[in-house]
């Protein structure tokens, strides 16, 4: 039992609705935190996958 996809007109409700409940003006702001998260989130995660490597790499005995 999965998760229906969200199509267009699913998508189009949402931000109605987005729009109803914080305002016009207040949109720019809410993108702007989201888009901050979104890049703070792939930051970290890409940091994560880097120490990963090192530590691979120095566990691994040289022949």
């Amino acid at each position: 039992m999965g998760l229906p996809s969200l199509g267009l007109p699913e998508l189009l409700i949402i931000l109605v609705i987005i729009l109803l409940v914080f305002g016009a003006g207040k949109l720019p702001e809410i993108a702007r935190g989201l888009g901050k998260a979104v890049g703070d989130f792939r930051r970290a995660s890409q940091g994560l996958d880097l120490e990963e490597e090192l530590g691979e790499k120095k566990e691994k005995p040289e022949s």
